[in-house]
């Protein structure tokens, strides 16, 4: 019998291992696996059961290893009792054993095999005890991708054998290091997709492991780490990659946050750590690779850690771009791209290194001609017009990659520069700048304060407004070297910085030092609109002298006899700002008008007196009524000298009456000059004094000019009141404007004014009589006359000053009239000969105080470009909201329109001062067809760009050095200090007023509005 037994298994095994053709050995394993069928012996089952483990393991091809497995499933299905001797955890642990080093992939498919087979029982479970032991030790033995992936297999289909206890967190750290340790094959090469999916099952084991028991996540984070990190071990397999598509999203932030903060991870770990994370972009298969790795690059801008972050994105930046060719990780790949490109704002450098690339780059994609790849053109191309936005001055470089994308969308400038801000390292918050002022981030609006030098508002205010004047911007950033012009110089130099700087804030002190206003004192507050008055003369001045020396220049070196000198050209402020205002005085004798035009940079307008207001309110919105004046600037030998303001009339009869366009919603018009403002006030004090008998005798007098118009004024008012009646209807259905526009025409209190009513009291018609008589020529004596201001030209940016502070002739100071007035978005202006011309609001500059010698200032602004010419049917309505926001000294923030209308309402002591309006093109008299419509920024000469750069990489230095040397303090700190929360956060506009230099201005409370 026994060598009937032997005879079988020994036939079998010659058979197997035979040069039989396989049609002949399969047959005669057939027959040999129908008798083992039958009943048996013990010993000629377990002889053919250790023939069938031997075949299944140790077999050369793939013939031998089926007929093992053939074996086991007869053996164990028919002869249970015998397999379960068999299969005891002393031939387990044999076959585990059985070689050197750690067991092979086929051995622990033979164990996965019996534990199918093997029945419930003591038996079965001394097998699990010692697998649960066993794996732990093979993974310790660093087992190849192939052994690694069966012992998954293994114990994803038998859990029982997975380690306890301790030992289970202790063998998914290994399974970890297993991942890290796997080769991968060459790209392309045979293997790869075998090698994917035995990545997936490690880790898809480790996925069903935390499940079981999440607290052994952040462990084996810790490990995953500690083996990307390491930098003295050779690079860890991508196949790490697969891990991390099986981590929880909510777990993000927090180890993040940990990550960055532990002081124990040195500088090159973290450089080496997140530099391994950036190559698993090219895993196929990897879920959330890129947020993750987008998650750590925000964490270690947070920290200021900007060393690394330059290291990794110029080591990187170009295999991350050249994974776009590959449909399976490109949404990943573009992701990880967008972020490196959009945060890398201090230099071009990472960008320019991609610009080769970027023509194939195109030309693949366009040929792959598939929806991924359109959808990656699309974004591709808008990356590549942010860039280029953001550092121009290189065409050359540049020409080649706009040629290659010239057919695909343009994004709009507002797209762009929300991209550029929302993602600049500088712009990531970090939970460190509520306690250290320094480490703040730059301001969410992507836009840049300025530093406060001590009572130095009135200068950042103007500075802002100006530069979110878009034309003019664009005009200042276009000078050219080596020009004769060196305030308009810092200028640029200052505008430049403000466009591209990195940091929060900068600091306007060579400028301020270069434009000092010299009649101001240092260290005190100053008027504003005094300010911007001298600078744009100063500019202006500059520039045509430096066009006349330039001229001489040109005309000495040139051998040809002199030609006849060119007319003056317009220089930048009057091309800008520049206007002309024509005054008309008519002599009521002889009827013969004299007439002048001048110049102006800014109007002012005056405050029309309160008794005058109030009469105005009964009279028409169309014709200036009586009581509503301004009087010309007195002159030197006059200044002293209290003059009595005379009642105004309107034009009557001939003369056509100088009026606001009631189709346009607020109108406005030219104003005083500066000393206008303290002789109104002066008037106005004056008159007070003079005794009743003044009075009565100037009510007189106005009676008996009221008596022979009287008829006449009864039908204008009925007519009036009718086309009042239709215009306040027809603005309710057209205004959108916000708070404190809607009823320009009809103030609704007893004292509330609006820009129309200045405009109006400026514009209307100056009765010249007493002993303001105006000195006829013709008639060769004082003559009462009429006198009447229009406007020729409107200048492309309208600058708006609120006459608010006056001198107190009792006090002997001036004073602030705190008056809230209505502001208009869109104000149409009246030109001479029965044009207008509409402005968009773009700035208002508002003082906080009561006196023009304290307080405080800060600029609400929008960017102030030109906008295509609107239709007839809207003509007159506004043009959609843009973004508005705070410029506050160093603070910047989003506001909105309702803010800048409210903000009397809500602080008395705020008011607007200064306005800024930009024309609409098309409108006026001039279409402007030759000014420029700019749609980016203009190119930087090469010196300024190169200093903006290394101005940039300074920041991110110091900020770095700061941001360490607190380091140690802050991680002493308690976790959420009470006396911490809110103490550098975004407050609501409405909880306090925006400005306070000093108490008489503003609360002053607020960390932001400190001088330092």
């Amino acid at each position: 019998m026994q060598s009937s037994v032997t005879a079988m298994d020994k036939i079998l095994e010659a058979v197997v291992t035979s040069s039989y053709p396989t049609s002949v050995k399969q047959g005669l394993v057939r027959r040999v696996l129908e008798a083992a069928r039958q009943p048996l012996e013990r010993e000629q089952c377990l002889a053919l059961l250790a023939l069938g483990a031997r075949l299944y393991v140790g077999g050369a091809d793939e013939l031998p290893r089926r007929v093992g497995c053939q074996l086991l499933h007869v053996a164990g299905r028919h002869h249970p009792d015998v397999f379960v001797e068999f299969f005891s955890a002393r031939r387990v642990l044999r076959l585990l054993q059985g070689g050197v080093g750690p067991p092979g992939p086929r051995a622990l498919a033979c164990v996965q095999l019996g534990l199918q087979l093997l029945p419930e029982g003591p038996a079965a479970e001394e097998v699990f005890a010692l697998l649960r032991r066993e794996v732990l030790r093979t993974v310790c033995e660093r087992p190849g991708p192939a052994a690694c992936a069966q012992v998954a297999r293994l114990l994803a289909r038998h859990p029982r054998c997975v380690p306890d206890g301790p030992h289970r967190l202790l063998f998914c750290q290994r399974l970890v290091r297993c991942l890290g340790r796997f080769r991968c094959p060459a790209e392309g090469g045979e293997g790869a997709v075998e090698f994917l999916e035995q990545a997936q099952q490690v880790s898809g084991l480790l996925a069903q492991l935390w499940r079981a028991q999440p607290a052994a996540i952040l462990p084996c984070l810790k490990e995953l780490f500690a083996v990307i990190s390491c930098t003295e071990e050779e690079p860890p397999s991508s196949a790490l990659a697969s891990v991390v598509q099986h981590l929880p999203l909510e777990l993000m932030d927090g180890v993040v946050r940990n990550l960055s903060n532990d002081d124990s991870v040195t500088d090159s770990q973290m450089l080496t750590a997140i530099s391994r994370m950036i190559d698993w972009v090219s895993w196929p298969l990897g879920k959330n690779i890129d947020k993750w790795i987008i998650a750590l690059l925000k964490g270690l801008a947070a920290v200021k850690k900007f060393s690394i972050l330059i290291e990794v994105s110029l080591a990187k930046i170009e295999k991350v771009f050249s994974k776009l060719l590959y449909p399976i990780v490109r949404g990943s790949a573009l992701s990880v791209l967008k972020y490196m490109l959009l945060t890398f704002q201090h230099s071009h450098e990472a960008f320019h290194l991609l610009l080769p690339h970027i023509p194939p780059m195109v030309a693949s994609l366009l040929k792959e001609d598939s929806n991924s790849g359109a959808s990656c053109l699309e974004q591709l191309a808008e990356l590549v017009h942010c860039m280029v936005f953001r550092f121009p001055g290189f065409p050359d470089l540049y020409e080649p990659i706009m040629e290659a994308i010239k057919d695909l969308h343009v994004p709009n400038e507002d797209r762009i520069k929300q991209l550029l801000g929302q993602d600049a390292w500088t712009s990531q918050k970090s939970e460190l700048a509520g306690f250290y002022p320094r480490l703040m981030a730059k301001s969410d609006t992507g836009k840049i304060g300025l530093i406060n030098l001590g009572n130095t508002c009135y200068v950042n205010s103007i500075l802002q407004a100006l530069f979110m004047a878009s034309d003019f911007r664009h005009c200042v950033l276009r000078l050219t070297e080596n020009n004769s012009q060196p305030l308009m110089t810092k200028l640029q130099w200052l505008f430049a910085f403000l466009e591209h700087s990195q940091r929060p804030a900068i600091s306007p002190e060579n400028f301020l030092s270069a434009s000092w206003t010299p009649w101001f004192s240092p260290g005190t507050q100053q008027d504003c609109s005094e300010y911007l008055k001298y600078l744009l003369d100063r500019l202006h001045e500059e520039e045509k002298t430096g066009t006349r020396i330039c001229q001489k220049l040109k005309q000495s070196s040139s051998p040809s006899p002199p030609e006849e000198p060119p007319g003056p050209s317009s220089t930048s402020v009057e091309k800008m700002f520049g206007g002309k205002i024509v005054t008309r005085i008519c002599c009521l004798r002889c009827l013969n008008v004299s007439s002048r035009e001048e110049a102006f940079t800014d109007l002012s307008l005056a405050f029309p007196p309160p008794e005058r207001y109030r009469r105005r309110r009964l009279g028409s919105v169309m014709l200036p009524v009586e009581g509503i004046g301004a009087r010309d600037p007195p002159t030197p030998s006059q200044a002293h000298v209290p003059n009595r303001r005379q009642r105004k009339h309107c034009i009557t009869g001939d003369a056509p009456p100088t009026v606001l366009d009631i189709e346009g919603l607020s109108p406005q018009g030219p104003g005083r000059q500066s000393s206008q403002e303290e002789k109104v006030e002066k008037d106005e004090e004056v008159k007070e004094e003079r005794a009743e008998e003044e009075e009565v005798r100037k009510e007189e007098k106005e009676k008996e000019v009221e008596e022979g118009e009287k008829a006449e004024k009864e039908k204008e008012v009925e007519k009036e009141a009718k086309e009042e009646e239709e215009a306040n209807n027809k603005e309710k259905e057209e205004d959108s404007l916000g708070p404190g526009t809607h009823r320009a025409t009809a103030p609704s209190g007893e004292g509330s004014r609006s820009v129309l009513d200045l405009v109006n009291y400026f514009l209307s018609p100056e009765r010249l009589m007493a002993e303001n008589c105006y000195y006829c020529e013709s008639c060769a004596s004082l003559q009462e006359a009429e006198k009447v201001v229009e406007l020729s030209h409107g200048p492309r940016y309208l600058i708006l000053t609120l006459l608010r502070f006056s001198f107190d002739l009792r006090t002997m100071r001036r004073r602030k009239i705190l008056d809230d007035v209505a502001i208009p978005l869109l104000l149409r202006l009246p030109l001479a000969g029965g044009l207008g011309q509409a402005y968009d609001l773009c700035s208002v500059v508002v003082h906080s105080g009561v006196s023009s010698e304290s307080g405080h200032y800060y600029c609400y602004a929008r960017e102030g470009a030109a906008r295509p010419a609107p239709s007839l049917v809207a003509a007159d309505r506004p043009e959609p909201e843009h973004q508005w926001y705070l410029f506050n000294d160093t603070r910047v923030s989003f506001s909105s329109f309702e803010s800048v209308s409210n903000v009397t309402s809500f602080f008395p002591k705020d008011t607007a001062y200064v306005l800024f309006y930009r024309q609409r093109p098309g409108e006026g008299p001039e279409a402007e067809l030759g000014s420029p419509r700019v749609q980016t920024e203009p190119t930087l000469h090469k010196d300024l760009m190169e200093a903006i750069s290394k101005d940039n990489i300074l920041f991110l230095q110091e900020q770095e050095k700061e941001a360490r040397s607190r380091a140690a303090y802050i991680s002493a700190l308690p976790a959420s200090p009470h006396w911490g929360k809110g103490f550098d956060e975004d407050k609501d506009e409405d909880e306090g007023s925006p400005g306070g230099c000093n108490p008489a201005g503003g609360s002053g409370g607020d960390f932001h509005r400190l001088v330092f």
